[in-house]
């Protein structure tokens, strides 16, 4: 039971103090799960970022569940889940009761104005953190998609359709191959 409240508290924090969206939320997730917790590797949470981009949803609560199931099964992910949850929707409420009142004050509107480089900031820091690790011909191959997606409209599903096939044929071809060498 205290591991539960550790990983709700731990999403709580995150859920609370996270501005801009699930993009925005990842280097925090990251940050809380592989260094100040120690819960999961860094190769395992960027396997875990793969599949929750890939799953439907918003990427943070899917992160959340991955990261809360690795540690604790379904009740870590209940408890991974409500704890990102939770701050955001009572926050969301809050805001769908006053904003109507306040959304042309000035002050407001600056205030948002402001967060947005922030926000873009956050959503670019774990992207740098995963590219670092990536070899040159890989960071082509996603400059490549990224200006097919923007410039053509073309739906990221394809590709995550095309490099999840070009997976599996690369890791059967190789694995036959091994094989072969073996005999």
């Amino acid at each position: 039971m205290a591991e539960l409240l550790k990983i709700f508290y731990s999403f709580f924090k995150i859920g609370l103090f996270t501005f801009g969206g699930g993009f925005a939320m990842i280097p925090l997730i990251e940050r809380e799960v592989i260094e100040r917790r120690g819960w999961i590797a860094k190769d395992d949470f960027v396997d875990m970022l793969v599949l929750a981009q890939s799953a439907p949803g918003p990427i943070a609560l899917n992160t959340a569940v991955f990261a809360g199931y690795k540690l604790r099964g379904f009740a870590g992910a209940m408890a991974a889940v409500l704890g990102v949850v939770i701050p955001s929707f009572s926050v969301i409420l809050l805001v769908a009761i006053f904003f109507a009142n306040i959304r042309y004050n000035p002050v407001v509107d600056a205030a948002f104005k402001g967060m947005r480089p922030a926000v873009v900031a956050l959503i670019v820091a774990p992207l740098m953190g995963i590219v670092k690790g990536m070899a040159w011909w890989a960071m082509v191959v996603v400059v490549a998609v990224g200006l097919m997606v923007w410039y053509f409209s073309i739906s990221p599903i394809f590709f995550l359709v095309a490099g999840a096939a070009a997976g599996v044929i690369y890791v059967f071809l190789t694995s036959r191959k091994a094989k072969s060498d073996q005999r």
